[in-house]
C-alpha cells in the first residue's frame, strides 16, 4: 500500500515549509523546478511510494503553503529548508532528486549536508547537448496549435524520463545498483548519481533561476 498522502507545515528558521508525505520506507526527496510546486510530481510520487518508499516534497518558498523570505536567497538557503525537513523525519539519510533547478539544491544539499544524502539523482539536469527528439517534443507539448493526439504523444515520450529517473530513486532508495537507463528515457531522465558535488554560494538568480512565484500553470490537453 501507498499510504496516505497528508500535508504538514514544518518550521525551518525565519521559513515555513509545506511538505506533501506519502508512503513508507526508505526516504526520497523529490525537489521541483524553478517557479513549480512539487504538486507537478503527484503521478510519480504516487509509483515511487507504492514501490515502497517514503516520498517527501517541500514545497520551496512561495509555492504552496510554505513562506519566507525571497529576497538574496542562495542554493544554501534552498537546502537548508530542504535538510530540516529530512530531519524533522529522524529516519535519514534519503536520496534526493532534483528536477532542473531542483538538481541544483540537490547538489547543493549533498555537499552542505552530506550526513543526511545517501545519493543524488539529477532529472533534466544542465547538459552540453541534448537529444533532438526531446527538445522537438518538449516544444510540442506547449503548441497549442498543434492537434492533442500529437501533444499527447509528445508528452508520453517525455514521461518515459520521469520514468526511468524513478526507477532509478527507487533503486538507490532500496540500497540496491540500478542499471542505467538507456536511449531516450537516459536521456530524458539525464540520471546521474553523485555522492558530493561542488556547490556555488551566489544567490540562487544566478544559477540561471529566479525566486519561485505564486503563478504557476499545468500543461492539461
Amino acid at each position: 500500500m501507498a499510504g496516505e498522502r497528508k500535508r504538514d507545515i514544518i518550521p525551518a528558521g525565519d521559513a515555513r515549509i509545506d511538505v506533501i508525505t506519502e508512503g513508507s520506507g526508505p526516504l526520497l526527496v523529490m525537489l521541483p523546478s524553478s517557479s513549480r510546486d512539487s504538486e507537478d510530481f503527484d503521478d510519480v510520487a504516487a509509483m515511487l511510494a507504492t514501490a515502497g518508499l517514503r516520498v517527501l516534497r517541500p514545497q520551496p518558498r512561495g509555492m504552496g503553503r510554505s513562506t519566507g523570505p525571497l529576497a538574496g536567497l542562495t542554493l544554501h538557503d534552498y537546502a537548508r529548508d530542504v535538510a530540516v525537513v529530512i530531519e524533522h523525519q529522524r529516519a535519514g539519510p534519503a536520496v534526493v532528486l532534483g528536477h532542473a533547478f531542483g538538481q541544483w539544491v540537490a547538489r547543493t544539499l549533498a555537499t552542505d549536508r552530506p550526513d543526511l544524502v545517501r545519493g543524488v539523482v539529477l532529472a533534466a539536469a544542465a547538459a552540453k547537448s541534448t537529444n533532438p527528439d526531446l527538445r522537438a517534443a518538449l516544444a510540442k507539448c506547449v503548441d497549442q496549435s498543434l492537434p492533442d493526439d500529437e501533444r499527447r504523444a509528445a508528452r508520453r515520450l517525455l514521461r518515459s524520463g520521469a520514468r526511468a529517473a524513478g526507477k532509478l530513486a527507487v533503486g538507490l532508495a532500496h540500497g540496491g545498483k540500478q542499471e542505467p537507463a538507456r536511449g531516450k528515457c537516459r536521456d530524458a531522465a539525464a540520471g546521474v548519481v553523485e555522492r558530493r558535488h561542488s556547490a556555488g554560494s551566489g544567490p540562487a538568480g544566478r544559477a540561471g533561476s529566479v525566486a519561485p512565484t505564486r503563478d504557476r500553470r499545468r500543461f492539461s490537453p
